[in-house]
């Protein structure tokens, strides 16, 4: 999201809060969200007072309302949708390997614990900052399975991340952004997954620089494009759409749609548990009721098209595994 302020050339203050509600600058004063999440944006009110808003996706869309210049949303309605439905993919199905690295292997827990563990405090001393390094590690580790990550499903999620680096690499032969010459909203969702898997995680990180290392240069061109002009020239048309970026929907048809189908079944039918084959194995995980909502959301950025715009849309995703979302009720 900063990225995005960024690029946009948006004015923002950028407060730091920290864990446990203290950090190295005082937060106290702002109201707080109904779920303790980052992002949280502060906007003004009709009676210019701060309300906190969350959820990245909905926030960008409330700063496209409010500015138009720069925008990071297609003006196509295709295009529109096709990034909806990536971005999607990055919020809801890349975090699974952020998340997953991070908390898995020993290197990468101990620099992540290490780090985090600073940000409520430059100037604690090592035994100070120890039990809150603890304790950070064995909170987050123990909430692995709300992502999915686990034994069974762990070579789901580390193929997944290797082939969307491969994806996105191959891609970029054509444009430096996922929708042409310059980014869109998904663009920003992966690459505020990417930020931490090709920069900051040790494992996942060597992946990224044995495999795709234009991947890890893009990232560091991400962080701030205030720089590049843009014009709506710079949109690809969507009758001139690629293969590559073509492929990369394979990638979420034959991975995170069918969990989310999978996943919204087991929520509205009450399930302990959700269990669906993915590329021959298994996936196992508890039910999440906020993906439930994900998938109800994708449906009904389909369900306001133009009929012409449906149809050029299912033809576009026929096959990919995607079209499974949209053609059932």
């Amino acid at each position: 999201m900063l990225s995005l302020l960024r690029y946009r050339r948006l004015p923002y203050n950028f407060l730091i809060g920290g864990l446990f509600e203290e950090g190295i600058m005082d937060t106290s004063y702002l109201p707080k969200a109904k779920v303790n999440l980052m992002p949280t944006f502060y906007f003004k009110n009709k009676f210019n007072k701060l309300e906190p808003m969350i959820d990245s996706t909905f926030i960008l869309r409330r700063l496209e309302k409010l500015y138009s210049d720069r925008s990071a949303v297609p003006k196509s309605s295709v295009l529109n949708f096709l990034d909806y439905l990536i971005e999607d993919f990055a919020d809801e199905w890349l975090t699974k390997a952020t998340f997953h690295y991070r908390w898995t292997y020993d290197e990468d827990i101990k620099k992540a614990g290490s780090t985090l563990s600073r940000w409520r405090s430059l100037t604690d001393n090592e035994e100070t900052i120890k039990p809150i390094r603890k304790d950070i590690s064995e909170r987050q580790i123990s909430r692995l399975y709300v992502v999915g990550s686990n034994t069974t499903t762990s070579d789901i999620i580390e193929g997944s991340y290797k082939n969307i680096l491969k994806l996105m690499d191959k891609h970029m032969n054509n444009y430096p952004y996922i929708f042409g010459e310059r980014p869109s909203s998904s663009d920003f969702a992966l690459y505020g997954q990417l930020t931490q898997l090709t920069a900051f995680d040790p494992t996942p990180m060597k992946i990224a620089d044995n495999i795709a290392s234009r991947i890890v240069a893009w990232v560091g061109i991400m962080e701030d494009l205030s720089g590049l002009e843009v014009n709506d020239s710079d949109w690809v048309n969507a009758h001139n759409l690629t293969e590559s970026f073509r492929n990369i929907f394979y990638e979420i048809g034959n991975t995170y749609v069918p969990v989310l189908k999978a996943n919204y079944e087991a929520v509205y039918q009450n399930k302990e548990e959700v269990k669906i084959e993915i590329k021959g194995k298994l996936w196992t995980q508890k039910p999440f009721s906020y993906q439930a909502k994900c998938l109800n959301w994708i449906k009904e950025e389909y369900g306001a098209l133009e009929n012409k715009d449906k149809n050029f849309i299912d033809e576009f995703l026929n096959e990919t595994g995607c079209e499974q979302l949209l053609n059932e009720k």
